[in-house]
């Protein structure tokens, strides 16, 4: 909850502060969500209504507030009243955040589950065979494509898998577009295997140099030999004793990343369109719209925050010497 009380108030203060700096002003900022050559009495009414020509602290105890027990708003001669929790209505458009998260929600989620599926299976497998079979064809051929993976921005690759796979070369794909699992989960999932397949790919190579790393390291140790000694069969040696400690160090870095993709994975929901929670950041960005970017950001936050609670549970689960600490 502290965490997530500093996330937002940082967010205001980035907000409100920053243009400040640059030479910004309370009329600048309020003229933005106006419209063309705004009069000064437009200017003045759209600051009162939006709360800019309040103190900043006194902004934020208002944003909390609605945020805990929800607010009476209008605009112009209608009143609504926000339910909590209430992340306020959009600067732009006037309508409510809070609903406008959670119906992408479902894209996001859909995203982020398959990618991950996709990289943790691709990544740690191959991880472990490379370790397996160090210096081999396979192992600098694997490492050598992770390094790609790692160094291409997902811009990169996926508007190339985007041009030979749906409008050019292969054109297997025709009108990638998302498809919700309760209309037709062939179609689902058919529409979101090239945005899942790019966006694991990044995942999968770091993942596979970690795993890696970690068995090298790891099927060095002296218990694995007296695993060997003891006569137990190599894959109960590679799974249950190698495998199990290298996966410390990914069960971490999982947490965080699945965490900031369900906040929203910005650039492949941007190039694939699809309408999820970071397709909202980035139109709530380049709209300067701060209601949705908070919004985001608190969702973004929660998941992270979430994740890590989960990530310091299953080690107590994967890693006997949690629980004897």
């Amino acid at each position: 909850m502290i965490l997530l009380l500093i996330v937002t108030a940082v967010t205001f203060v980035i907000f409100f502060e920053v243009p400040r700096l640059g030479g910004e002003t309370t009329n600048s900022l309020a003229a933005q969500y106006v419209g063309r050559d705004p009069s000064q009495a437009a200017i003045a009414a759209v600051k009162k209504n939006l709360g800019f020509d309040q103190p900043l602290y006194l902004q934020y105890y208002h944003f909390i507030r609605q945020l805990v027990f929800g607010v009476h708003f209008k605009y112009g001669p209608d009143a609504t009243y926000c339910h909590a929790p209430c992340f306020g209505y959009s600067f732009k458009t006037h309508l409510a955040v809070w609903p406008d998260i959670t119906s992408r929600v479902p894209v996001t989620l859909s995203l982020a589950i398959g990618a991950a599926v996709f990289w943790l299976l691709g990544g740690v497998i191959t991880g472990v065979i490379s370790a397996l079979k160090r210096g081999t064809i396979f192992d600098r051929v694997s490492m050598g494509i992770a390094l790609a993976g790692v160094s291409l921005p997902i811009f990169f690759t996926g508007l190339l898998s985007k041009s030979l796979f749906e409008y050019n070369w292969l054109h297997i794909w025709h009108n990638l577009h998302y498809v919700p699992i309760t209309q037709n989960v062939l179609s689902w999932a058919w529409n979101m295997i090239l945005p899942w397949v790019t966006l694991s790919f990044l995942y999968a190579a770091l993942y596979a140099r970690l795993t890696r790393a970690g068995m090298l390291e790891t099927m060095s140790e002296d218990y694995i030999r007296t695993a060997r000694a003891k006569g137990l069969p190599e894959r109960t040696v590679v799974v249950k004793h190698g495998l199990r400690a290298a996966l410390t160090p990914i069960v971490t870095i999982f947490g965080l990343d699945f965490g900031l993709l369900l906040g929203g994975a910005v650039l492949t929901e941007t190039v694939f369109n699809l309408p999820g929670i970071g397709q909202y950041a980035y139109q709530a960005i380049t709209a300067n719209d701060l209601p949705k970017i908070l919004g985001v950001v608190l969702v973004a936050a929660f998941f992270v925050v979430f994740m890590n609670l989960l990530v310091d549970i299953t080690y107590a689960l994967i890693d006997p010497r949690v629980r004897r600490a």
